[in-house]
């Protein structure tokens, strides 16, 4: 369970960060929550797709690691195999708080990339910000403004009747069949018929550009096929 706590120089003056990557590290994920804004960087490497939260039925843009719970096929061992790692993972173990009119950075004290022996420095021994807990503050407010687009892209995505559910049956080099499904992508179709008051519309909302890059990061599903063959391929070896 996370703890979050308000990051300050005193209580946190030896705090590390652990920034190497690894399953030990919480890296094991099948997906991570993203926003259009960074669209354009993920949809070269990650299929963007949506889901509905379990808790709130809201529906939410993620960057798509693996096919199945807890499976990260990006992980290499303590790398992260794409040039873009999504800012929702990069930020870990902070977090942004909200006190008042003031967002605060939070930390995780529970995070197991907290450490005071090894990883980045997050204060200076004066006090002061290290480069990367800058660098860690502007990552922050990224995502706060970011994840604040969210509402309504998808409001307009609904409104326009773009979102459907799909499914995809994926057949594996060893022979194995799967069914990848729960989730919603554009409807091209409908896309195509919006006239051009509508498309006007989601262009100066600044919409229109993320639901091309959505639509591209679909020809990612391959990819991520070919490196689920790869990690099946030592054991079916062996088998």
């Amino acid at each position: 369970m996370a703890n979050p706590v308000l990051l300050n120089n005193i209580d946190h003056k030896d705090l590390r960060v652990i920034t190497r990557h690894g399953a030990d590290l919480g890296d094991n994920r099948a997906f991570v929550q993203t926003f259009p804004a960074e669209f354009r960087q993920l949809q070269a490497h990650y299929p963007i797709i949506f889901r509905k939260d379990d808790a709130s039925q809201a529906y939410e843009p993620i960057a798509l690691f693996g096919f199945e719970s807890d499976e990260n096929l990006f992980l290499e061992g303590q790398d992260w195999d794409a040039a873009t790692v999504p800012l929702l993972v990069s930020r870990l173990p902070f977090l942004i708080g909200q006190h008042g009119e003031e967002l605060m950075i939070h930390v995780d004290l529970d995070s197991p990339r907290v450490s005071k022996l090894e990883g980045e420095a997050v204060f200076l021994p004066h006090g002061g910000s290290t480069p990367y807990l800058e660098n860690i503050n502007s990552m922050l407010l990224a995502i706060h403004e970011g994840m604040q687009t969210n509402a309504g892209f998808i409001e307009a995505l609904l409104t326009n009747e773009l979102l459907e559910g799909f499914s995809l049956d994926i057949t594996l080099d060893d022979g194995s069949q799967h069914r990848f499904g729960g989730f919603y992508t554009i409807n091209e179709e409908r896309l195509a018929a919006l006239d051009a008051v509508t498309l006007d519309r989601l262009h100066k909302a600044g919409y229109l550009a993320a639901i091309y890059f959505q639509i591209a990061s679909l020809s990612n599903f391959r990819a991520l096929i070919d490196r689920k063959n790869r990690k099946i391929a030592p054991y079916a070896a062996r088998g």
